[in-house]
């Protein structure tokens, strides 16, 4: 049984900036873990981005929604990671943030 977690992750950026910065980010991920460690998909339509991660034979699927004011990130874990909830959503929302802060 999987389950839905929701992170938000405040900006002051604005939507276009915001977006721009996780594009990179994502660009960033990709090229130190991409085909190593994970593999990672992402698919863009207007201001959400669409990823599936897959890693040590699990797999996560989730969305980020980009506003003006925040990223609305929502990951569907599946049960062997649901039982690490609370700590994948601290992860996310340190990585989410170190996504934003770098230009």
């Amino acid at each position: 049984m999987s389950k839905s977690l929701v992170v938000l992750i405040p900006h002051n950026l604005g939507k276009a900036e915001a977006a721009r910065r996780l594009h990179g980010g994502m660009a960033r991920l990709k090229s130190q873990f991409g085909d190593k460690i994970a593999s990672i998909d992402e698919a863009w339509a207007e201001d959400r981005m669409t990823f599936h991660v897959g890693a040590l034979g699990q797999f996560v699927d989730g969305q980020i929604d980009v506003f003006d004011d925040q990223l609305r990130v929502e990951v569907q874990l599946p049960w062997i990671l649901a039982v690490i909830a609370d700590k994948a959503k601290t992860f996310i929302q340190a990585q989410g943030t170190l996504m934003l802060e770098k230009k």
